[in-house]
């Protein structure tokens, strides 16, 4: 082997070690807080010697920052990849909008997603821009994926005409209003019954609002 095909697969096993590393990470963080966790702990959940941790990432404090971006851009990948289905949507609109609905709130409702939001926001004070990197990478991709979907939508009738961006931020409004206020209420765990009817109920709002005259 030459040494031009080393290097990408030494930058792939490096690449791989730090995501591993971040994962571990991400698990510890969870489950201890930030302020209780240490490098030690991450290490051994990751299966690596401390040097080697500190190798990949300096400090705890960029343990936990790059550990929280790589989990945020995750979760919103996996959202934006749920809004992909309206790119060519079937002929019943309101069926995709609902399949829709319930994978991006199942997404949402995950171990993961619960535990990246909590995290945040208890980190808050002393990581103010984490929160905001948080929102950026989950909440706007995902606003912007959706804009342009139901740009689409409009542009070929399926919807009225309006503005993508407002009708994308109502539409998740209604989908995560209602789970805010389970959280509110101390609801970790949302049943599967819970979601369809939000999703159901946020579907039939939007097509009231935003479907084609014609649809009445």
């Amino acid at each position: 082997m030459t040494a031009r095909a080393e290097a990408p697969k030494a930058t792939r096993g490096r690449i791989d070690k730090r995501r591993a590393i971040l994962d571990a990470a991400f698990t510890v963080f969870t489950r201890r807080g930030y302020a209780q966790a240490c490098m030690q702990e991450i290490a051994d959940e990751a299966g690596v010697a401390k040097p080697t941790l500190y190798n990949h990432l300096q400090d705890k404090e960029s343990v936990f920052r790059a550990a929280m971006e790589t989990v945020a851009e995750s979760v919103a990948a996996e959202n934006v990849a749920a809004v992909e289905r309206l790119r060519n949507p079937g002929p019943d609109l309101r069926a995709d909008l609902d399949a829709v609905s319930r994978r991006m709130l199942k997404v949402c409702c995950s171990e993961r997603s619960q535990a990246l939001r909590r995290l945040a926001f208890a980190a808050a004070a002393d990581f103010p821009d984490l929160l905001e990197s948080v929102h950026s990478r989950t909440a706007l991709g995902l606003g912007e994926a959706l804009a342009d979907r139901l740009a689409r939508l409009s542009l070929t009738g399926r919807l009225r005409p309006c503005d993508p961006a407002v009708a994308a931020e109502q539409f998740l409004a209604l989908l995560t209003g209602p789970l805010e206020a389970c959280s509110r209420l101390g609801t970790r765990k949302v049943p599967a019954a819970r979601t369809a009817a939000i999703a159901a109920a946020a579907v039939d709002t939007f097509l009231r609002a935003y479907g084609p005259a014609e649809a009445g």
